[in-house]
């Protein structure tokens, strides 16, 4: 083994340490939190006194600032627990299922908030609150799958077999995020097609984009502040059910 590559072993096996990752990680949950919130602040007065009404919608516009973001991130999630899920299988890095674990209610709140304010924008835009079209319809399987992953870890007392069969269940439904991507191009649809990424640019004035992608990065930063705080406290909870183990087993001996 050369020089070279023997530290960034041992740098991989202290990042890997979850007593190290909390350590590390600690610091930064008090700036995160800080930062979210003053961007939560800023977005909100972008959206409620810095922004015009729609032509077409008027002041429903509003909504835009809270549904899109959390569409965003009911995908965004459940990209990181599938990442987290070939962690579990292939890499078995010591964190990767506490980070999948920690996600997952993240993961349904933000897919819930986005089908009720889609519902809420719908009635007044479509004359609906619900329609089962393609986006709708894969959003709530989205939400479904996420209380199915909830259910299954606290079905299991043993957490490390029950990480093993959850990392196959959601890299199976990963499947579903094409599906919510695509889905206004395969199928006819209510839903209106990708407005802001675009490879043409977007189809918004500036005065609607800038408090949309500050609460973008607002509830971006909620997630990670939130992901990080559940992580420590799983990673908390493991190391006292571990220590009760031990205990249990002390006094039977």
């Amino acid at each position: 083994m050369t020089q070279d590559t023997a530290p960034r072993q041992n740098w991989w096996q202290r990042i890997a340490h979850p007593g190290q990752f909390v350590a590390w990680t600690t610091p930064l949950l008090w700036p995160l939190t800080v930062l979210t919130a003053a961007l939560f602040v800023l977005g909100l007065w972008f959206a409620f006194f810095n922004s015009p009404q729609d032509y077409q919608m008027g002041d429903t516009v509003r909504i835009m600032y809270v549904h899109v973001p959390n569409a965003w991130l009911s995908q965004f999630v459940y990209a990181i627990m599938t990442v987290s899920a070939l962690g579990t299988l292939v890499w078995r890095h010591p964190l990767a299922d506490v980070s999948m674990k920690a996600a997952a209610p993240l993961g349904a709140m933000f897919t819930a908030l986005a089908l009720f304010t889609g519902a809420l924008w719908g009635r007044p835009t479509w004359g609906t609150f619900w329609e089962w079209d393609g986006r709708m319809t894969s959003t709530l399987v989205l939400l479904f799958i996420y209380l199915g992953i909830i259910a299954l870890w606290r079905a299991f007392d043993d957490q490390l077999r029950a990480a093993r069969v959850i990392a196959v269940f959601t890299l199976v439904g990963a499947i579903n995020i094409p599906i919510i991507k695509f889905s206004v191009d395969w199928w006819s649809t209510l839903h209106q097609p990708a407005s802001v990424f675009r490879a043409d640019g977007p189809r918004m004035p500036g005065s609607i984009l800038t408090p949309l992608f500050v609460m973008f990065f607002a509830f971006t930063l909620l997630f990670l502040t939130l992901h990080l705080k559940a992580m420590h406290t799983e990673i908390k909870r493991r190391r006292v059910m571990t220590l009760q183990r031990k205990l249990a087993q002390g006094a039977a001996q």
